[in-house]
């Protein structure tokens, strides 16, 4: 017997998965009380879109501070430390000169490099951090298929619970959302 599946699929009338609900607010205090209200019933699985930022939202919508910034030093810290290792070893062991009467291995003609290093391993773990914590890059989301999806980059406010959320139940989830006043509710397909 197959253990059972932790993931409802929940699929419309013509038999076409459903990708979540999605709200449209008019104003960014709307979208704000929204969001909290959406946080308060415990939804996990949820994203606010809007055409730009609005303080305090991540607040609204309990969101964790990111783990980047630690990623980020660490790079930085494991570029200047091979940096320093490459330099010992290569001016200390593997190919010695006595310049200007200074010990081999002197760490003052290593800065430069310790420095760029660092730098270059702290600004590839920016990039390559931001892609993989935010998901990207993603070709395709069902979202983008909702013509009135579109306009959230230019003056609308969307939220969208997933239907992965454990908590989600297309009526439930609508009535949530009905009761935070938005202009339009629809459900999203895959």
């Amino acid at each position: 017997m197959a253990p059972p599946s932790r993931s409802r699929r929940y699929v419309n009338e013509a038999g076409d998965r459903i990708h979540g609900v999605l709200a449209q607010y008019a104003t960014p205090a709307d979208l704000f009380h929204a969001c909290e209200k959406v946080r308060d019933a415990g939804y996990a699985r949820w994203d606010s879109f809007s055409p730009f930022p609005i303080h305090d939202m991540e607040e609204a919508m309990g969101m964790k501070r990111t783990k980047l910034p630690l990623a980020i030093a660490g790079g930085g810290a494991l570029g200047a430390g091979l940096a320093l290792l490459m330099q010992f070893w290569m001016s200390g062991s593997d190919y010695p000169l006595m310049k200007q009467g200074k010990p081999f291995a002197s760490w003052e003609p290593f800065v430069p490099i310790t420095f760029e290093l660092g730098i270059l391993l702290a600004s590839f773990t920016a990039l390559f951090g931001m892609l993989a914590f935010n998901a990207l890059p993603r070709h395709y989301h069902p979202l983008m298929k909702r013509q009135r999806f579109l306009a959230s980059s230019d003056d609308t406010f969307f939220i969208c619970i997933e239907a992965g959320d454990p908590r989600f139940d297309p009526e439930q989830t609508r009535r949530l959302l009905e009761s935070t006043h938005p202009t339009a509710i629809e459900l999203v397909e895959e």
